[in-house]
C-alpha cells in the first residue's frame, strides 16, 4: 500500500508541473483576401458547416475547449490541429498552387463520401460537428463543382 501512495504521489506532483508546459494557442490572423469562404464567396449554407465540423482543426480559427488547457491533453490536441492545418488550412487557402488546391479538393471530397472526417474523436467530444449525409452530400457537391469549374 505505502507502494501505491508513493506513486501516486509522484505521480500527481508529475502532472501538476506538466502543467507549466506551455502550449502556443494562438491563432494566426485570417486574411480575408486568401480565406476558402471569402475567396469563392461561400453560400452561407456550405460555411456554416465548414465552421461547424472542419474549421477548428482546418483553419487559423480554432476555438479551444476548456479541456484544451490540461497538460498532456493540450499537447495531443495541439498536435492534431498542427496535422490538420498541414494538410489543409482554410484560412491560407489563396496562397496554395493550383495542384494543391486541385488535391486538397479532391481528398476533401473522397474523406467525406468514406466517412473519414471529421474524425470520429474529435465529433465524439464536439457532436455539434457529426455531419448529416445531407450535410456531406453538400459539401462534396460543393467542392466538385469548384473542382468542375477549374477555378481554384
Amino acid at each position: 500500500m505505502k507502494t501505491f501512495l508513493n506513486i501516486l504521489y509522484w505521480f500527481l506532483i508529475a502532472v501538476a508541473l506538466i502543467q507549466f508546459i506551455p502550449v502556443d494557442r494562438a491563432n494566426k490572423p485570417v486574411d480575408p483576401k486568401v480565406d476558402f469562404v471569402k475567396v469563392f464567396k461561400t453560400p452561407q449554407h456550405i460555411t456554416s458547416v465548414l465552421r461547424k465540423a472542419c474549421y477548428d482543426c482546418h483553419s487559423n480559427e480554432t476555438v479551444y475547449p476548456d479541456y484544451a488547457y490540461v497538460a498532456p491533453i493540450s499537447w495531443s490536441i495541439k498536435n492534431h490541429i498542427n496535422e490538420g492545418r498541414e494538410h489543409l488550412n482554410f484560412s491560407e487557402w489563396g496562397t496554395y498552387n493550383k495542384e494543391l488546391k486541385k488535391g486538397m479538393l479532391e481528398n476533401s471530397a473522397a474523406d467525406l463520401k468514406q466517412n473519414r472526417m471529421p474524425l470520429a474523436g474529435y465529433v465524439a467530444q464536439h457532436p455539434e460537428a457529426r455531419l448529416t449525409d445531407a450535410e456531406k452530400k453538400r459539401l462534396v457537391n460543393y467542392f466538385e463543382e469548384i473542382l468542375k469549374s477549374g477555378n481554384y
